[in-house]
C-alpha cells in the first residue's frame, strides 16, 4: 500500500491522511486505488462508524489530482493512462458521495481540482481560516470535473458558473456561505474535533458545533446580485458581453481574468454545468464528466496549459481555437457525446 495516504484507525473513526506534502498531497493513482481499498474495507466493518479525510501534514488538504500523469499521457499514449486515472479516481469520488457511514472532510489550506473531489462528496465538510478552495481547471484547459459540475450547478445565484469560468479561490467563510463547506472551525481545533469524533462518532454534529466559531464576514456575499446578473446566461459569449457592458471594476477584473483562460474549456465548462442540472444523479454527472475528460484530455488546450502554468509559468498559453467564437457548437457536441457503451464510465 502507498506511503502516499496514511491509512489507520482510531477509536471507531477509519482515517485516510493523504500525506504527499510536496506536492500539496495531489492525488496521484496508487492513492486513489488506497483509499478505495480502504473505504470498501471500512464500509461493513462494525468497528468503523465514521471516516475522516485529512492531510498528514504540509500547508494544503489537497492540491488536485496528477498532472504530470495526465500531461504525458495526453502527449504519449493518447491519453489511455489519463482515461484510466479519471476512471478510478471518479469511482472515489462516487464512493464517498454514496458512502453508508458519515465522511467528514477537513478541508485546511489549499483544496482545489481533485482535493474538492474528495470533499465535496463528504457529508461534512470543515472549513477553516486556512482554507483556500478553487476549482481551477479552466486556466490549463481542463474543466471543473471530479464532481464539479454536480456541486458548483447547484450553488445559489450563479455562483458556481463564476467560480468555474474564473476558478476564484474561496477562503474558509466564503465555502462556508456559499454552501462548499458545513462547518468552519479554526485550524487550532481540528485536532481536537478529530479526538472526539473517533471517540463518539454519534456526536458528529455536536462536537462540530461545540469547536465552531464564527467567520468573519465572506468578502464574495458584497458581489452575489453582481455575479448572478454577469452570469447568468449559459453561452460564454453572452457572459462576456454582460461583463464588458458592466463598467465596474469587479466586471472588470473578471475580464481580465477569464482573457487567461482556454475558450474551449469555458465553453465546456458552462454547459457541463447546464447538462448536470438535467442528471438523475452523481453517477449520471460522473459519467458525462468522464466522457469530457477523456476528450479534452487529448485535445491541445490542455498540454499547452499546462505548460503555460505549471512547467514554463509563462502564464502565456497559446490557446486553440484561440476565441471563444472559434468553439463551435459541433466541437461541443463532439466531447460531451456517449461513449461506446463498453466504455462508458461505471460506479463501483
Amino acid at each position: 500500500m502507498t506511503t502516499e495516504v496514511v491509512v489507520r484507525t482510531d477509536g471507531a473513526a477509519g482515517i485516510l491522511s493523504l500525506n504527499r506534502p510536496k506536492a500539496i498531497h495531489a492525488l496521484t493513482q496508487p492513492m486513489v486505488a488506497a483509499m478505495t481499498a480502504a473505504l470498501l474495507a471500512w464500509r461493513d466493518d462494525p468497528a468503523v462508524a465514521v471516516v475522516l479525510i485529512d492531510h498528514a501534514e504540509g500547508r494544503g488538504f489537497c492540491a488536485g489530482g496528477d498532472i504530470t500523469l495526465l500531461r504525458e499521457s495526453a502527449l504519449n499514449d493518447g491519453g489511455a493512462a489519463g482515461r484510466r486515472f479519471f476512471f478510478e479516481e471518479y469511482r472515489l469520488n462516487h464512493l464517498i458521495m454514496t458512502y453508508p457511514k458519515p465522511v467528514v472532510a477537513f478541508m485546511d489550506g489549499i483544496t482545489m481540482g481533485g482535493g474538492v473531489g474528495i470533499s465535496g462528496p463528504a457529508r461534512y465538510r470543515v472549513a477553516t481560516e486556512q482554507t483556500r478552495l478553487a476549482m481551477p481547471e479552466t486556466g490549463i484547459g481542463l474543466f471543473p470535473d471530479v464532481g464539479g459540475g454536480w456541486y458548483l450547478s447547484r450553488l445559489a445565484g450563479r455562483l458556481g458558473q463564476y467560480l468555474a469560468l474564473t476558478g476564484a479561490r474561496l477562503d474558509g467563510s466564503e465555502s462556508l456561505w456559499a454552501g462548499l463547506a458545513t462547518h468552519y472551525l479554526p485550524a487550532a481545533a481540528l485536532a481536537e474535533a478529530k479526538t472526539r469524533i473517533a471517540a463518539a462518532p454519534g456526536e458528529i454534529e455536536t462536537v462540530l458545533a461545540d469547536l465552531a466559531e464564527p467567520p468573519p464576514p465572506p468578502r464574495i456575499a458584497t458581489h452575489a446580485d453582481e455575479i448572478a446578473q454577469l452570469f447568468a446566461a449559459d453561452r460564454y459569449e453572452d457572459v462576456l458581453a454582460a461583463l464588458a457592458a458592466s463598467g465596474s471594476d469587479f466586471a472588470r477584473a473578471t475580464l481580465d481574468t477569464l482573457a487567461g483562460k482556454s475558450p474551449q474549456a469555458c465553453k465546456v465548462a458552462l454547459r457541463q454545468l447546464a447538462t448536470s442540472l438535467t442528471l438523475p444523479d452523481f453517477a449520471a454527472n460522473m459519467a458525462m464528466e468522464y466522457r469530457i475528460g477523456g476528450r479534452v484530455l487529448v485535445r491541445p488546450d490542455f498540454a499547452e496549459g499546462v505548460r503555460a502554468v505549471i512547467i514554463d509559468k509563462d502564464h502565456a498559453a497559446r490557446w486553440n481555437p484561440a476565441t471563444p467564437e472559434e468553439v463551435s457548437d459541433e466541437l461541443l457536441d463532439a466531447i460531451f457525446a456517449p461513449l461506446p457503451a463498453n466504455e462508458e464510465w461505471t460506479p463501483l
